[in-house]
């Protein structure tokens, strides 16, 4: 028997029939998928919770690649943001997100510990929405912990209808799913309704559609740390949007199916092998061809 595909939809729908809050009716389905306790389950994602955190102390400490190409953006736009002639053109919110998701970014880049969330390349994403929330809407510890059950359950969505895989899918597979991943969390943890966290996964996707995955020289690194940043703002949007009660058009379920659709027809060239985008500027071939003829000395 054919197993039955998982649904946000579904989820939303019961959730809503029961009147219960999102977080509390997928923790209740992972308890019971999981057979373990709610304790459990909310350390576990506590414990997550913390390597994230380290990570992005880590990557404001300045931190670089081993390649050398990246790393230090996250120090310089903190020290940049404390500075008197910072143009200041988003607000504290937005800025710290993206100070965090690109920290982590560096961190993963340096070969630091990072929570895959869902994967490496899109690891900055969460921290970056989550941290940002908890200082400046001084969320509790025990909020992250359920708005992450939340995330992770949306992920299992995305993953199980389309891919998390940027070379399945392309960066909309990755960063994409990861600010859709923060958006439905952001959207719980601040007390939205089932309808607005699918609502916001939505509108992350109808904004990410066709996103490319083009690194540079193959590495995690350009464009993919940036990424992590302006995904963290997409998150963000796409909460604001949903907490005002703007709706989507399209549900989420069919914007992950429109994301598949989208990622099956991406040329292997934009799918992670350094064939296309980014990746064939003059610059990165040149830069590519010079690091690897180092490397093979």
């Amino acid at each position: 028997m054919k197993k039955e595909m998982l649904s946000l939809n579904s989820w939303i729908e019961e959730a809503s029939r029961w009147q219960q809050p999102l977080d509390e009716f997928l923790l209740d389905y992972n308890m019971r998928e999981m057979e373990c306790s709610q304790e459990d389950l909310l350390a576990k994602m506590q414990e997550m919770l913390q390597v994230m955190e380290k990570s992005v102390e880590h990557g404001l400490t300045g931190v670089r690649s081993h390649s050398g190409l990246t790393g230090g953006d996250a120090k310089r736009l903190t020290e940049a943001a404390g500075g008197g002639k910072f143009a200041g053109l988003l607000g504290d919110k937005a800025l710290d997100a993206v100070i965090y998701a690109t920290a982590v970014g560096e961190c993963n880049a340096a070969m630091g510990r990072i929570v895959a969330a869902p994967t490496a390349g899109a690891s900055g994403v969460l921290p970056g929405v989550f941290f940002s929330l908890k200082k400046h809407c001084n969320l509790s510890d025990e909020t992250l912990a359920r708005g992450l059950v939340v995330a992770g359950s949306i992920g299992m969505v995305i993953g199980q209808r389309a891919s998390l895989a940027g070379a399945t899918g392309g960066c909309q597979a990755e960063c994409g799913s990861a600010a859709a991943m923060a958006a439905g969390a952001a959207v719980s943890m601040l007390g939205g309704t089932p309808a607005q966290v699918g609502t916001a996964v939505a509108i992350v996707f109808k904004n990410v559609l066709g996103l490319v995955c083009d690194p540079v020289a193959g590495l995690v690194e350009v464009p993919c740390i940036k990424r992590n940043g302006a995904c963290a703002l997409q998150a963000l949007l796409a909460a604001e949007l949903a907490l005002a009660g703007i709706g989507s058009f399209i549900s989420a379920d069919e914007a992950i199916d429109a994301m598949k659709s989208v990622g099956d027809s991406l040329p292997c060239a934009l799918k992670e092998t350094a064939g296309g985008g980014m990746a064939a500027c003059p610059t990165a071939v040149a830069w590519a061809k010079a690091y690897f003829a180092k490397s093979a000395q």
